[in-house]
């Protein structure tokens, strides 16, 4: 009768190796897996691009632009001089912001302002938004939904129409 080889011990695979000791070359050379990017707005339940997605820094600019270019022309239509836009500015931005979620440059570029519940912005909130705006830096200091400090003090976004 043949005898039967003795079972001889070999190295433990890796997932029975002893504490302590060094983890296998495929565990240190394996890829880390593959995470999808993180978008502006995927948070908020936005979708990536099209309609309803979050609004891009220049088209934001391009309205703001053209709100103050407005302001600008009705400040001096009223009263023969430049030194009232700011206050024109603010009182578009407040009343149009709060009862539509639109002024007139967020209409003309296809965007529009809205709490990031999906209802309008609101008095309260407008007014919030809006004195943080006139400030002028803190809109400049985005987060990853391209949202401006008066965004996140409002709970507001800026979506594509």
């Amino acid at each position: 009768m043949a005898k039967k080889p003795r079972n001889r011990r070999g190295p433990a695979p890796a997932s029975q190796a002893p504490a302590g000791a060094p983890a296998s070359t495929a565990q240190l050379t394996a890829p880390p897996a593959a995470r999808k990017a993180y978008y502006p707005g995927q948070g908020f339940g936005l979708p990536e691009h099209g309609p309803g997605s979050v609004a891009a820094m220049p088209r934001r600019l391009l309205a703001l632009l053209i709100d103050w270019l407005l302001s600008m022309l009705i400040a001096y239509w009223l009263t023969h001089s430049q030194f009232w836009t700011i206050a024109v500015f603010a009182v578009e931005v407040y009343v149009l912001t709060a009862t539509t979620g639109f002024t007139v440059g967020k209409r003309l570029v296809g965007i529009r302002t809205i709490r990031t519940n999906g209802g309008l912005v609101g008095f309260w909130w407008a007014l919030v938004r809006t004195v943080i705006l006139l400030t002028v830096v803190p809109p400049l200091l985005t987060d990853r939904d391209l949202r401006g400090m008066h965004d996140r003090a409002a709970d507001t976004i800026v979506i594509r129409i």
